[in-house]
């Protein structure tokens, strides 16, 4: 597993929104929703994100937008042109005045706009929930990230765009798992990049040393791992193991292991038919105990402190 596996390996997308948007200018779209990630990719025609307190951003044909965090965002046209729509959390869209929009502009299924031969055409995804896992990643992207076309190679635009206006059974299971190989797709093609702001964790996976033991706490987080049987498992001497994982990750393999386990230990406590000791068991704490003191100690709040705050998001 590597580090691109590790951001959708938690919550995955799970009846994420799913909406193609046919306009003609003039079209702003203010989006409140407060959805922790969005995907957005023109497929004809352009516009501008606004971010809330940025500056506006191009979006060209053929272009990915990422917008990460909850804080509002607006897509138009023209950035002069005023909001005619709203996304409200709940994936609730109605007009500026309050009017449901499957009623104003309904076209089709998942499906809104002025016609369908529209100017411009998007595919707009969002993501309900994020984890623990996936902090680790999104908070190396900035706010707002652009993937211009040309960058980047995929057919799953075409049949995302293909598939989201049908409704057959299993569909929302189609559209989630589509929208997951969009999402990790742009995402590797802007890590690729010689100027995306990678974090030093994401850069040292190229290092065979310490890619090679990242990878191995990932893929067996409840593997008793040492200093040492890191260093073994990767033919180097421990001190050298050491010195070269912190000076490539930032941290040390001890507290980058804890944080890791913790992270997953956070993930699987969402799941409600998960108990505290089997979480224990897979993050590779021997007792529920165990991973409660660590959980207390790193994050101020016990395992079930942890999951009474989830419950309580979800209500």
């Amino acid at each position: 597993m590597d580090v691109l596996a590790n951001l959708l390996d938690g919550p995955r997308a799970r009846g994420a929104f799913l909406l193609k948007a046919v306009l003609d200018p003039p079209w702003s779209i203010h989006v409140r929703d407060e959805a922790p990630l969005a995907v957005l990719t023109m497929v004809r025609g352009g516009g501008w994100v606004i971010p809330d307190g940025d500056e506006p951003m191009r979006v060209n044909v053929g272009d990915v937008l990422v917008v990460r965090g909850v804080r509002p965002y607006i897509v138009a046209d023209d950035p002069a042109t005023p909001p005619q729509v709203v996304i409200h959390p709940g994936d609730h869209c109605t007009t500026l005045w309050g009017e449901p929009l499957a009623e104003k502009l309904g076209l089709g299924v998942r499906t809104w706009g002025h016609n369908v031969d529209g100017g411009t055409m998007m595919l707009i995804g969002t993501y309900h929930m994020s984890g623990e896992v996936t902090r680790r990643l999104l908070d190396a992207l900035p706010r707002t990230l652009i993937v211009p076309a040309g960058s980047w190679h995929s057919p799953v635009v075409p049949i995302l765009a293909e598939e989201i206006v049908k409704d057959e059974p299993g569909q929302s299971v189609v559209l989630d798992r589509l929208l997951d190989l969009l999402l990790i797709t742009v995402l590797r093609a802007w890590f690729a990049h010689d100027d995306a702001r990678t974090p030093l964790w994401y850069r040292a996976h190229g290092d065979p040393v310490v890619g090679a033991a990242l990878r191995m706490i990932y893929n067996d987080p409840a593997h008793p791992w040492t200093v040492a049987s890191l260093a073994d498992a990767t033919g180097v001497s421990r001190a050298t193991f050491a010195r070269r994982f912190t000076e490539l990750v930032g941290e040390s393999p001890m507290a980058f292991l804890t944080g890791w386990r913790l992270a997953l230990a956070a993930d699987l406590l969402q799941e409600p038919e998960t108990t505290v000791g089997s979480v224990a068991r897979k993050v590779g704490y021997g007792s529920s105990f165990a991973l409660s003191a660590a959980f207390k100690r790193v994050r101020g709040v016990s395992p079930q402190e942890h999951r009474e705050a989830l419950a309580g998001q979800r209500r």
